[in-house]
């Protein structure tokens, strides 16, 4: 596709977005008077008379589209109207939410940044490539568990940091830290999955033996890794966007995310727009500097395309460490199916692990293993049907990459909170409307890796004969080019897998996602805050299954990367 009409195409999906976001309430199926009613007064009663006047005095009686109109001509102007709960004005609760939001993602980048520095140095100064490995870990680790464990660590337990609100630089640690961290654990590993590489080549040996120094040599090759990362460092960034909402929620931070999120949960749509549309621009914004940045690094080997990184070189873990892990997980799972997740007993409510309960009870007196066990269905089983249909959507548009171009540059560029709160505000909460959310921005990074093999794939040698012996296409299409692209790319998928999971969770801990009693995991950590000084182990086991899951993946892709035949390694580049 020709550079004009991909962003053709990206303009029409963000436009077809934004008109969504107008559209919700009618999309919902629900009345927009009725709901704004109940916001605005609980005990009002809502009489044909009351519901009348709401729709007058918001102009609903108009119609859908003259309302998207009148807000569209609005927002030319500066105006993102007026709230329906509030009755104020949305511009400055846009800006202010905003500017906590952006005051704590660069404090977060800041912290990733030197966490990821932290990870990459044993590598540079000593050769050590396991670095990799821890980075990948922390990669792994959700912002709204790390958000619920600093919570309780550093600001209940210790009482070092406040737990809660934004009144000066003491708040901003914990959310920064949660934030952080998982952040700086991706930038380490791709920088340290890169350097080893790069440290192999030739003219590393060559200023060696020149008697270069070491620290010359580092910031060499650090310049010469990092131009073409910096496009996933912007990806990094914009996932600080999604990853704020869930720990501007646990920590009561008022940003953006936590504005849009209760917006959405009361359908105050001028609000819901207003914040969305902030959310929206913070992707393209973060990407064009990221274009910028890495323009700026390269100069001219841009422009002459001359600098390319040899292939990454994942860390081998050993066999033992993923069987272990799975083997912890599968236990706890099996041990939980055995009992009822739904008993109620109120005497035994918050009881410590015990031989009864071997990982205590919850506010209603219900096995938490239980609950854990059979959370597993929904968290991880949602998962994997979310990862098979990511998985054909990418075999099906890798073979016509030019029509989703657009389309996926705008859903890589939406977290899926975000996602989660339009499907949530549309067709309410609920785990089909979280494997929805979570199913509509996962299908781009199979779907561009397809894209790339087959493009290969058909400019290879051999295909080019099977044409010169009279091959049909068809022939050709089934039994060599999709052999060919189905493997790797179903291995990508899967190496997806935990990622989905902790986006489901995610979703069920802000409410968004499956509703009670279910026992999905992100519903249980939802499900403790409120009582996780008194019992941590009712929110520390489904963030220690999470972890697990994680591990397991992490470990599981270190082990199998790079195994089988070179034609088969092109996945290990690919972010997962």
């Amino acid at each position: 596709m020709r550079p004009t009409a991909a962003g053709a195409t990206r303009a029409l999906t963000l436009l077809a977005v934004v008109t969504a976001v107008g559209l919700l309430p009618w999309f919902s199926g629900r009345d927009p008077a009725l709901t704004v009613l109940r916001a605005r007064s609980a005990e009002q009663e809502p009489t044909e008379e009351a519901l009348d006047a709401v729709r007058q005095d918001l102009g609903l009686d108009a119609g859908p589209l003259s309302l998207l109109w009148s807000w569209a001509t609005g927002l030319l102007r500066g105006d993102l109207g007026t709230s329906w709960v509030s009755g104020t004005d949305v511009l400055p609760s846009v800006l202010s939410g905003l500017q906590v939001s952006l005051a704590l993602m660069g404090a977060a980048f800041v912290v990733a940044v030197l966490l990821a520095c932290a990870l990459v140095a044993p590598v540079l100064v000593r050769g050590r490539r396991a670095a990799g490995a821890w980075a990948a870990m922390l990669a792994a680790v959700p912002e709204f568990l790390l958000a619920t464990v600093v919570l309780l660590v550093c600001g209940v337990w210790l009482g070092w940091l406040p737990t809660s609100g934004w009144q000066g630089p003491a708040y901003m640690v914990l959310p920064a830290f949660a934030l952080g961290v998982p952040a700086g654990g991706l930038l380490g590993r791709l920088v340290a999955d890169a350097l080893p590489a790069v440290l192999d080549e030739r003219w590393v040996e060559l200023w060696r033996g020149a008697g270069v120094s070491r620290s010359l040599i580092a910031t060499a090759a650090l310049k010469r890794v990092l131009p073409p990362l910096v496009p996933q460092f912007g990806l990094a960034a914009v996932g600080l966007t999604g990853g704020a909402v869930a720990v501007e929620t646990v920590l009561a931070v008022p940003g953006i995310g936590r504005t849009a999120l209760g917006a959405a949960k009361s359908q105050d749509l001028p609000l819901l727009q207003g914040a969305v549309l902030a959310l929206l621009l913070l992707g393209p914004a973060t990407g064009a500097l990221a274009a910028l940045l890495r323009r700026r690094l390269l100069g001219p080997a841009l422009r002459d395309a001359s600098l390319v990184l040899p292939p990454a070189r994942p860390v081998r873990t050993h066999p033992a460490i993923p069987a272990a892990l799975f083997t912890a997980l599968a236990v706890a799972i099996g041990w939980g199916l055995l009992r009822d997740p739904y008993a109620v007993n109120t005497t035994d409510r918050l009881a410590a692990p015990s031989w009864t309960h071997p990982l205590g009870t919850d506010a209603l007196g219900r096995d938490v293993l239980a609950r854990l066990g059979h959370g597993a269905a929904p968290t991880v089983g949602t998962a994997a049907a979310v990862c098979l249909l990511s998985l054909l959507v990418a075999l099906a548009l890798g073979f016509l990459p030019g029509l989703a171009a657009g389309v996926a540059d705008i859903a890589n560029a939406l977290p899926p909170v975000i996602v989660g709160i339009l499907v949530a505000a549309a067709a309410g909460p609920g785990t089909g409307g979280a494997a929805l959310a979570v199913a509509l921005i996962s299908w781009p990074p199979p779907a561009g890796h397809a894209a790339a093999l087959v493009q290969e794939v058909r400019a290879s040698a051999f295909l080019t004969a099977q044409r010169a012996i009279g091959a049909p296409p068809w022939w050709i299409l089934t039994r060599h080019v999709l052999p060919s692209v189905a493997a790797p790319v179903a291995r990508h998928a899967l190496l997806r897998l935990p990622g989905i999971a902790l986006a489901l969770a995610s979703l069920g801990f802000l409410g968004l996602g499956a509703q009670p009693p279910a026992p999905e995991w992100g519903l249980l950590l939802d499900e403790s805050r409120a009582y996780v000084e008194r019992a941590p182990w009712a929110a520390l086991a489904p963030a220690v299954a999470l972890a697990l899951l994680a591990g397991l993946a992490v470990s599981g892709a270190s082990y199998t990367q790079g195994r089988g035949p070179r034609s088969t390694r092109r996945e290990a580049g690919v972010g997962v």
